[in-house]
Formats: C-alpha cells, sequence, structure tokens
C-alpha cells in the first residue's frame, strides 16, 4: 500500500521521487517537443538498464507531492511542450499522486505515458480515459527472458492483456521494441507478429538503441550492440508485416 508508505519491489513507498523534468527534444517526431518527467525507482530490474541511475535507485532526485506535480505540467506547458511524457523508471507506482496532479492541473495538459506496462488491470483501467497517447515498451516475447533479464515474471501475459485494454478503449499508440542482440528469432519476430495481429493501427519504433549498459557484461549473449543485419531482419519482418514504422523508427 504506497499510500500507508509500504515499500514494494519498485522502491517506491509513500512519496514519489521526479529525478528530473525538462524539455525533451529527443522523442519520437509525433510527440516532440515533449513535456518529459523522469520518476525515480521501477517495477523491473532490466540488467542492461540505460537509466539505471535512476531506475535502480529509488531514492533519488526531489520528493515531490500532487500540487507541485501538478504545478510542473503546467510549467512544461507553459514552456512550450506538446504533452506532459510520464516515464522513469516507471512512472506506474506514481499512479495515485499523477492522477490526483492531473485533477489539480489548471490548463489543458495531453498525457503522454511511457511505460513498460508491466501493472495490474486495476492499474490500467484507472488510466483509461486519461491517457491520449500510449507509449509502451514491448520487450519480450520469451517470458524465461523477462524473468532473466528484468525479473518480470508472466511478462507476456500481462503486456499483451494491458496493451490490448489501452488499445482498445483509445488506440492512439507508439509501442517501442528495442531490438536485443540474439533475440531477433525468440522476441522481435513473434512480437511484430503480435502487433499486426491485436494492434495494427499503432505506430512502431523499432529500435536499434540497444547497448550493454548496466550488468549487462555479466550476460555474455547481451554483451554486445545489435548487428546491423539483426536490426534490418527485425525492420524488413516490419515492413513485410504492413506496420507503420518508419516515421518512427
Amino acid at each position: 500500500d504506497r499510500l500507508s508508505g509500504a515499500v514494494g519491489v519498485c522502491g517506491v513507498g509513500g512519496t514519489p521521487r521526479v529525478a528530473s523534468a525538462f524539455i525533451h527534444m529527443g522523442e519520437e517526431p509525433p510527440i516532440t517537443p515533449s513535456g518529459t518527467i523522469f520518476f525515480s525507482g521501477c517495477n523491473f530490474r532490466c540488467v542492461f538498464c540505460q537509466n539505471w541511475d535512476i531506475s535502480q535507485e529509488p531514492d533519488s532526485g526531489r520528493p515531490v507531492d500532487a500540487p507541485y506535480l501538478a504545478s510542473l505540467f503546467e510549467a512544461l506547458r507553459e514552456r512550450g511542450a506538446r504533452n506532459v511524457n510520464l516515464v522513469g523508471g516507471e512512472p506506474t507506482p506514481n499512479l495515485p499522486w499523477i492522477l490526483e496532479a492531473l485533477r489539480l492541473t489548471r490548463v489543458s495538459v495531453p498525457v503522454v505515458w511511457n511505460s513498460n506496462m508491466y501493472m495490474s488491470e486495476r492499474a490500467a483501467e484507472l488510466l483509461l480515459g486519461v491517457v491520449d497517447l500510449w507509449l509502451p515498451d514491448f520487450k519480450y516475447w520469451d517470458d524465461s527472458h523477462a524473468l532473466k533479464y528484468s525479473s518480470a515474471p508472466r511478462y507476456r501475459e500481462v503486456v499483451t492483456r494491458n496493451l490490448r485494454m489501452a488499445y482498445d478503449y483509445w488506440p492512439e499508440m507508439v509501442i517501442r521494441h528495442l531490438v536485443m542482440p540474439g533475440h531477433v528469432d525468440c522476441c522481435t519476430l513473434p512480437i511484430l507478429r503480435w502487433i499486426a495481429e491485436n494492434t495494427p493501427g499503432a505506430l512502431v519504433n523499432v529500435m536499434d538503441q540497444y547497448r550493454p549498459e548496466y550488468r549487462a557484461r555479466r550476460f555474455p549473449e547481451i554483451a554486445r550492440r545489435p548487428t546491423r543485419e539483426e536490426i534490418v531482419r527485425a525492420r524488413e519482418e516490419a515492413e513485410r508485416l504492413g506496420l507503420r514504422w518508419r516515421s518512427v523508427s
């Protein structure tokens, strides 16, 4: 119970923390310039996390409350942000404060939910009607890999359920898939096929930015960048499936 100050796997207790907030010019073109707020803490333990100093250090950053978050939303909009982009770490553990902050905000705030989508069904339901653009990650198809590299049991079941729910309610969605070394056949190709069958109108960012950060070098099979051939195979499959990937990848 976050409201009582309990600390879960994510490390987030009774007070959210914001590591940084700024106008981000490097997000996908449809949402840039984006008023990006990085929350500390995460419900994943990705061994290759590029933001590990935020995601794995939940006590980093500034403690905030809902009124402060609301003022931050307003300030980012007034500075020219097209939206408020809630990310981390992971925004989901901070959901009660985010919803309250949105209620308090005095200006129109288009909400981008930039998330791993690994949340309870109830949490996903609370976001319906709140989010203007879904910006989810879809990392793994093979659950054993999700468990090994991110400590996320039942990953595919949970994430596909939430993606379907979000898309069916409001199909404005950009799905990010990070192509990992050695994981094109087991994860990338089946993920792209699932997207084509279940969320066909979504934009898809087939990402080539993986690099072996944080603890990735402890796992030799992912201790390298993906090859050009792996990226080409992923994008050729996206093209073959008719996915909308070119404008955001």
